[in-house]
């Protein structure tokens, strides 16, 4: 008889209700790659936004300054595996 496979858990952070950057005051800069590091998992994928948190207006914009950031070279295309 075949053993039943079950799924891990994955801890996730918990999510905050309000957004980041609407919080902060702040923008999504490619520059600031501490900043938009956090929307970005260990294997270098885009957060969701409903494990980011953020707002449409500022996910649209993180995901817009994390490609010009993985363009120039500041943060990586592919995580370490």
């Amino acid at each position: 008889m075949p053993k039943k496979q079950t799924r891990r858990k994955v801890n996730r952070r918990p999510i905050s209700n309000v957004c980041y950057f609407c919080e902060t005051g702040k923008t999504p800069d490619y520059l600031a790659t501490d900043e938009i590091a956090k929307f970005v998992t260990d294997r270098a994928r885009l957060l969701g936004r409903s494990r980011s948190g953020l707002c449409a207006k500022h996910q649209r914009r993180t995901s817009q300054a994390v490609k010009r950031a993985r363009h120039l070279g500041l943060l990586p295309f592919k995580g370490n595996l």
